[in-house]
């Protein structure tokens, strides 16, 4: 029974894991002369089709869930998916990957907001804390002084991968718990990567692709291994593995272990890409992990455990 447990927390690392590749996996398309969307496209898209064939087994017999959850699938796909990766492939342009990752975390903070103004949720005082600690993680990891030097329009790309990530998190609260959470992700993915590939059909979105050799780990390769990584590593294996993840270990503690990403994101970009955020950056950056955890914890602190294998999108972030 103890090894439960541990195949759980080995699962819900894995998936922290392969989910911070993406940042560093896009950077080298993206200097290659990609586009944010056309990478995303790729992403999402191969990954749908390989998400499909898990999706319609855990759906045989529910179709009619998936049907009465259309509208929220294709939510999901818009804000959680579309929204929140073209901006954060746009935000690695300018911005460390570390740095990228950080800023769109601020969207579970975004989340107290819009739950107070719109529902009437005042926070308490544990959430209170862990807002104003992110906050002034931000202030860090902005660099105020101006000795990073990094681009304004990144952090703006940032802020808008935020409001998606907010959008998902907003989403995956209502979600239909009968709907099985491969199935809301495959599907998820399908409308992002149909509805970008659409918009970049008439002109209003940039689809741009080379498919000569890139730049990755300071070697020259095809680019065809930014891809796979991108569409096998980083969200084939990260959506399966946080989804079994979560089914061993459960929604609290797995949304715990999902918070290691920014810290694998942060080393993998260093290891191959040689980008390390400065001192200051890093201690804005526990900051608002450390205020993140904190709202998690509150929240999740009042709300009743779900039953012992119950489908849920908790961990499942990116």
């Amino acid at each position: 029974m103890q090894s439960r447990p541990a195949a759980g927390a080995a699962l819900a690392l894995l998936s922290a894991v392969t989910f911070a590749t993406s940042g560093t996996f896009a950077r080298s398309l993206i200097e290659a002369g990609w586009s944010a969307e056309a990478a995303v496209i790729a992403r999402v898209g191969v990954a749908a089709l390989v998400l499909a064939i898990p999706a319609v087994l855990s759906l045989r017999g529910r179709w009619h869930v998936l049907r009465s959850n259309s509208a929220a699938v294709v939510m999901f796909g818009l804000l959680g998916v579309a929204l929140a990766q073209v901006c954060f492939f746009n935000a690695v342009r300018y911005l460390p990957v570390g740095i990228a990752l950080l800023l769109e975390y601020l969207g579970i903070i975004l989340v107290v907001g819009w739950m107070w103004l719109r529902h009437g949720q005042r926070p308490r005082r544990l959430t209170v804390a862990g807002s104003a600690a992110a906050l002034c993680g931000l202030a860090f990891v902005l660099d105020i002084t101006g000795t990073a030097g990094f681009h304004p329009v990144g952090v703006l790309w940032g802020l808008g991968a935020a409001f998606g990530l907010a959008g998902y998190f907003v989403l995956a609260g209502r979600v239909d718990p009968r709907l099985p959470s491969v199935a809301m992700a495959s599907g998820g993915m399908a409308v992002g990567a149909a509805v970008l590939l659409l918009v970049g059909l008439t002109g209003l979105l940039p689809l741009r692709a080379t498919f000569g050799d890139v730049a990755f780990a300071g070697h020259r390769t095809s680019w065809l291994l930014p891809i796979v990584g991108l569409t096998l590593v980083a969200a084939v294996i990260a959506y399966l593995a946080g989804i079994a993840g979560t089914r061993i270990l459960g929604p609290r503690l797995s949304s715990f272990v999902g918070l290691t990403e920014v810290l694998f994101a942060v080393l993998i970009a260093w290891l191959f890409l040689d980008e390390l955020p400065t001192a200051w950056q890093l201690f804005g950056g526990a900051l608002i992990i450390a205020g993140v955890a904190l709202v998690r914890l509150d929240e999740l602190r009042g709300t009743p455990a779900p039953a012992p294998g119950e489908p849920t999108l908790a961990a499942t972030t990116r």
